[in-house]
């Protein structure tokens, strides 16, 4: 496999764990903060949910220089990271445009 599709692997791991990670800050940690004044859980999560964040927009930016995206396809990823279960979805769409992702072991 070559290095370009070792990214775009990568990537679209990241956005998976990205996606779990506000998911959970969302539906669990924030709650956990209003309801039932346990702000440990935004603050853990919170910095968790950054660090991939920032991992994605890496990885994004990568894959988007190695595949020759449009800067409309690059758009909606990002603002696919932005919606609650976008990221699933983006996985989604990759997976069906890149089939060859799903021969490689690891996935």
């Amino acid at each position: 496999m070559n290095r370009s599709l070792k990214d775009l692997r990568i990537f679209m791991q990241i956005a998976f764990l990205e996606g779990i990670s506000y998911l959970v800050l969302l539906l669990v940690a924030m709650p956990l903060k209003y309801f039932a004044q346990v702000p440990e859980g935004v603050k853990y999560i919170g910095w968790a949910h950054g660090v991939l964040f920032v991992l994605f927009c890496i990885y994004l930016l990568k894959v988007w220089s190695a595949f020759k995206w449009s800067f409309g396809k690059t758009a909606l990823a990002f603002i696919a990271s932005l919606l609650p279960f976008g990221t699933f979805i983006l996985d989604a769409k990759l997976n069906k445009e890149y089939p060859e992702l799903k021969t490689g072991a690891g996935r």
